[in-house]
């Protein structure tokens, strides 16, 4: 019998590579057909492995979900950004490689993330997804997120709605 080993820990520089190319096919999976192809694109092209590498090193905290050696996926997380809001953490980014999706890596990467904030002293947590984005809801509602804010985001003058999300 082959036992299969997931964990949740910090990014260290050696999963650069592996992070960006994580980043590149969830990407595509989440945003082809949202936001235009071209901004997609360089925004994705903008991170590779160097600033993968360097973004390890903070101020945002990077976790990965190692499965058996391979990073399915990641999340970034930090203090909120919106400051209007009384949320005081904040996830910036959470995203799984396709194959590793509806499996159960997006909760335990969630939920390790909120625990790590609470750790450090944060009070409540937002988390912004795309208005159009109805995996990404989903996923937040199947959280307990609630939304209660919106915001516009632009992508070289193609302006989209996004949702905030809250948890207590």
């Amino acid at each position: 019998m082959t036992t299969l080993t997931i964990d949740v820990r910090r990014a260290n520089p050696q999963d650069a590579r592996a992070i960006s190319e994580t980043h590149r096919a969830s990407w595509h999976h989440a945003y082809a057909g949202l936001i235009p192809h071209r901004p997609l694109t360089r925004m994705i092209e903008r991170r590779r492995e160097d600033w993968w590498r360097k973004a390890t090193r903070g101020p945002a905290t990077l976790l990965v979900a190692d499965v058996a050696g391979t990073i399915a996926g990641y999340a970034t997380l930090g203090d909120n950004r919106a400051r209007g809001l009384p949320q005081e953490g904040e996830i910036y980014e959470l995203y799984l490689r396709p194959e590793y999706q509806g499996i159960g890596l997006g909760h335990t990467l969630f939920n390790e993330g909120r625990r790590l904030l609470k750790s450090l002293g944060c009070n409540g947590l937002v988390a912004w997804c795309l208005e159009d984005s109805e995996n990404a809801q989903r996923f937040f509602r199947s959280q307990g997120g609630r939304d209660v804010v919106e915001g516009m985001e632009d992508f070289d003058g193609v302006s989209l709605k996004k949702l905030g999300f809250v948890w207590p």
